[in-house]
Parts: structure tokens; C-alpha cells; sequence
């Protein structure tokens, strides 16, 4: 009796040794997977990001024309450009020097983006990037404004009217993405945040303003025996799936970083159009 008593025991151990050695196991697998999701991506790593794949979309519209798939991944660069727009916006310890630091690149980028699309030092026809940035940032400034002193209707309204006259704006000065891509930078305005119903409206803005509205080229594409047309420029919608990662944090952060992320971009729009030229 004694020995099946003590083998039963055994046993019992056995099990509960197992059992809460598996349930260890678990926990700490958990504890992973929710690591996992707090460490994302930060700030610096999405501008590297962004910045690849802007590199990408530009080699291609300039010294290797024929490698479509870089096209492609360059579709993902602008709607990360735009979220961290609105974050800069809204981290920033002083909006008016955030201004004029868009305006002064914004002077800069022009001469090396005339070069690189209109093979031209001047080049009235298209403007770069930061003015369009720089829009969408004056938008968001006025509506923020309006938060302040406003009621829910006068909020509302004002937003509307804002983004449209913005948006108009964006189209007439024929800024880079035009009006599309002022509204872009106003999909992450407005819908910035965690909950599902922002995750959703992002997703619906980009989806309208890619696919739709600024659909342009289209790939033919057959699946067990169902052919459709997908247009290249919702890939862009895909740029959601790092922005979604993105944890809130600076990550490596000076003024020295800040200004080569700003130069960067005339920099190798001016190194493109030198070699495109004597190539």
C-alpha cells in the first residue's frame, strides 16, 4: 500500500513538474510576442525605410527605367513620409521652427528636383515633396487652431474647408502628388491613433485615394482562371503595414541625424540627375 501510495505520488509530481514546466514555457512566449509588439518600429527606422524606398522609385524614374519593381516598392514611401509628418507635427516642441525647417529644404529640393524630372534648373510644371508637406502642415496648424476656440460644428466645418482649400491649393501649385497627396497627410491627421476605428480609416482613406482616385497605371493579373486589373499605385496601401508597427519611439535621435534625414532628399535627387545626364 505504501508503495502504490508513494508511486501515485510520483506521479502526481510528475505531472504537476510537466504541467507547470509547459505552463512556464507558454507564459514566457507570451511575454515575447507582446515584446514583439511593443518594440515595433521607431521613428528613425520608418525614415530609413521611407527613405529606401523613395531611393528606389527615383533610380528608377532616372538612371534604371526599366526595373518596374522598383517602381513599385517606391509606391510605399510617400504614405510613410506623410504619417511621420503628422507625428512630427504633434511631437514637436516648436511647430513654427518645424515650418520653416519644411519651407527652407523645401527651397533647397527645388533646383535638384527640376534636374531630375524636368532635366532643367527651372521647371514650373512640378513641385517637390515638402510643399506639399508643407501644405498639408498649415492645414493641420489652422484646424488645430479652430480646436481651441471652436464648438463640434465649427470643428467640422473648419476641418472640411480647410482640407478642400488645402487640397485645391495642393492641385494648383501642382506640388508633388497634388491634391492626393495632401489628403493623404490628412487620412493620418485625422484618423491618428490605436483604435480600431482609426486602423480602419486609414486603411478605407488610402484605399479611395491609391486605387481609386489616383489609380493611373494597372497590372492585369489571372488567379485559377479569374483575370483582374490591379493599379500599381495601391500598392501604397502595403506602407501601412510598417506604419502599424511603428511603437511611438524616436529611437536615435540629434541634429545631425535630423538634418541628413532633411538633406538627403536634394542631395540624391542631385546625384541622380548628375549621373542620368552623363550616363
Amino acid at each position: 500500500v505504501s508503495y502504490t501510495h508513494t508511486l501515485t505520488n510520483c506521479r502526481a509530481s510528475v505531472k504537476h513538474v510537466l504541467f507547470t514546466d509547459r505552463a512556464f514555457q507558454e507564459i514566457i512566449i507570451f511575454q515575447e510576442i507582446i515584446m514583439m509588439k511593443k518594440s515595433g518600429i521607431n521613428s528613425f527606422a520608418l525614415h530609413i525605410l521611407a527613405m529606401g524606398f523613395m531611393l528606389c522609385d527615383h533610380l528608377w524614374a532616372t538612371i534604371v527605367p526599366g526595373s518596374w519593381w522598383m517602381t513599385d516598392i517606391g509606391r510605399l514611401a510617400f504614405p510613410i513620409f506623410s504619417f511621420m509628418i503628422v507625428e512630427g507635427f504633434f511631437h514637436t516642441h516648436n511647430r513654427k521652427k518645424y515650418a520653416l525647417r519644411l519651407l527652407t529644404f523645401a527651397l533647397i529640393s527645388e533646383i535638384p528636383f527640376n534636374l531630375m524630372y524636368g532635366s532643367s534648373i527651372f521647371y514650373p510644371y512640378h513641385q517637390n515633396v515638402l510643399w506639399t508637406f508643407l501644405l498639408a502642415f498649415g492645414c493641420m496648424a489652422m484646424i488645430e487652431t479652430v480646436k481651441k476656440r471652436g464648438a463640434l460644428w465649427q470643428i467640422i466645418a473648419a476641418s472640411v474647408f480647410i482640407t478642400l482649400l488645402g487640397s485645391l491649393a495642393g492641385l494648383l501649385l501642382m506640388v508633388d502628388y497634388f491634391h492626393f497627396g495632401v489628403l493623404t497627410v490628412m487620412v493620418f491627421y485625422f484618423f491618428r491613433g490605436h483604435k480600431w476605428y482609426h486602423y480602419a480609416g486609414q486603411l478605407a482613406g488610402l484605399t479611395y485615394i491609391n486605387a481609386i482616385l489616383f489609380a493611373g497605371l494597372e497590372y492585369t493579373v489571372t488567379l485559377s482562371g479569374f483575370t483582374f486589373t490591379f493599379p500599381q499605385q495601391g500598392l501604397a496601401v502595403l506602407a501601412l503595414i510598417p506604419i502599424w508597427l511603428y511603437n511611438g519611439k524616436q529611437g536615435p535621435h540629434n541634429k545631425w541625424i535630423q538634418y541628413s534625414f532633411y538633406a538627403f532628399y536634394p542631395v540624391h535627387m542631385l546625384i541622380l540627375s548628375l549621373l542620368f545626364r552623363f550616363m
